[in-house]
């Protein structure tokens, strides 16, 4: 299977393996003029309609029983205006093709993830996001957006043209329309030079604030069961370029991160019992490294070993508590996990349903391998992450509804009450929208 989602037989699922769907039709538009048929076609047959990107999401965001829209023939880059350093993409483009475009044309994003098989439009509605002091998530970026709603009309929303649908369309959930269009800020190239280095997670706790004030991107990964985080800092750089070494990187990127890391999954997975052992020679494998790149060669990495994941923004001051509460968790449960807890943090943004809407946030993430057991994981963390008012990712796992972000996100009702203007038939709804945002 390729890292994108698959459909056989007429079912689609997504990476993760975890969510499937039988769509009744499905189109691929190559235009935005054939995504506005496609929504009337789907209205006229009584049938709701859902936009997919590479299927990254671990929830049922982009699950649908209707039409379902496949973004292959919406790619590539419609302009670039170097007055107002933007560029417009079409939204089924994946980030890989968008980083590779723009680092030709001697421009970069300011941040990203570090994932980037998924397409913009799914990576923004969702609200996938990297580390930065400053720099905020992908969505953050976005400086307009073309949108076709539920009754096929398009629209255009920016700070100056429909603000109040651009200030919710950024992280729209596939719930306000379709996303056929995006408008990134850009800059010219840059480089980053990346430090790599172990450190132990009491250190890393203790000194979080200095790490994070004196790092433009800072994160770190603990390894449950032992005492030992690989950690990372990423800062702009005058250069040389000193990029990691072919072998080098084969070495550490792909045999170890991806390679021996897979084999001990599925020994891990096998035979519960080895996990904590194999945790110990995970979390020393990686030594220190340094190197100075362009930034999307520095903040993505392949992602090979196939896996499923929650993820929680918390309060940024709340971070050590939470983390500290969840390594007590699992020393008690008596529970066996061999994948790193990723910690992440974004400054606050003013996009409505954003993980970092109003507030400057910490990101806890917490995985297990593709087909070992995850709920008694996820829901002890899930308990945690709660207690602290955590906002999960929206393409995560989680078991939260409407309820409760309507308790932790201050601006909901802002955001519903779009929805009822620009989709009042529900053309775009899905169970997951039903249960997150109300029916």
């Amino acid at each position: 299977m390729s890292s994108t989602a698959s459909a056989k037989n007429g079912t689609w699922r997504n990476w993760g393996g975890n969510v499937a769907s039988r769509p009744a039709r499905e189109v691929a538009p190559a235009s935005v003029e054939e995504v506005s048929a496609a929504v009337r076609r789907a209205a006229e047959d009584g049938l709701t309609v859902k936009a997919v990107g590479s299927g990254h999401s671990f929830t049922s965001i982009a699950a649908t029983d209707g039409v379902l829209i496949r973004p292959q023939l919406l790619t590539g880059i419609r302009k670039i205006d170097r007055d107002a350093m933007t560029v417009t993409v079409e939204a089924g483009t994946p980030l890989k093709r968008l980083n590779m475009a723009l680092a030709r044309e001697g421009l970069s994003l300011t941040n990203m993830g570090d994932i980037m098989e998924q397409t913009v439009s799914g990576a923004t509605s969702t609200g996938t996001h990297g580390t930065g002091r400053e720099s905020a998530s992908i969505a953050a970026q976005i400086k307009g957006l073309e949108l076709v709603t539920g009754d096929g009309s398009v629209l255009t929303c920016s700070e100056k043209e429909n603000p109040e649908v651009f200030a919710a369309a950024r992280i729209g959930l596939g719930a306000l329309g379709i996303v056929t269009a995006i408008t990134f800020a850009v800059e010219p190239i840059f480089l980053l030079s990346a430090r790599e280095e172990p450190m132990p997670l009491d250190r890393v706790l203790a000194d979080f604030d200095e790490l994070w004030a004196e790092n433009e991107h800072f994160e770190f990964y603990w390894f449950p069961h032992t005492t030992n985080t690989n950690t990372k800092r990423n800062n702009r750089s005058a250069g040389p370029e000193k990029p990691v070494s072919p072998v080098a990187g084969w070495i550490e990127d792909e045999f170890l991160s991806n390679g021996v890391f897979q084999v001990a999954q599925w020994v891990g997975r096998a035979a519960p019992a080895t996990v904590p052992a194999i945790a110990r020679i995970s979390s020393t494998a990686l030594s220190a490294r340094s190197y100075t790149d362009i930034p999307y060669k520095v903040f993505t990495s392949p992602r090979r070993v196939h896996f499923v994941e929650m993820e929680y923004a918390v309060p940024r001051e709340a971070l050590t508590e939470t983390l500290r509460e969840i390594r007590t968790m699992v020393d008690r449960s008596g529970l066996r996990i061999s994948f790193p807890v990723e910690v992440r943090t974004a400054p606050a943004d003013d996009i409505t349903l954003s993980t970092a809407s109003g507030r400057d946030s910490a990101y806890i993430a917490v995985h297990m391998f593709r087909g070992t057991p995850y709920q008694a994981y996820f829901t002890a963390a899930e308990r945690i992450f709660t207690a602290h008012g955590g906002r999960p990712h929206w393409g995560k796992v989680h078991t939260r509804d409407a309820d409760y972000f309507s308790r932790v996100y201050p601006r909901f009702g802002e955001f519903t009450a779009l929805r009822d203007r620009l989709d009042p038939d529900r053309r775009f709804q899905n169970d997951y929208l039903r249960r997150v945002l109300g029916s």
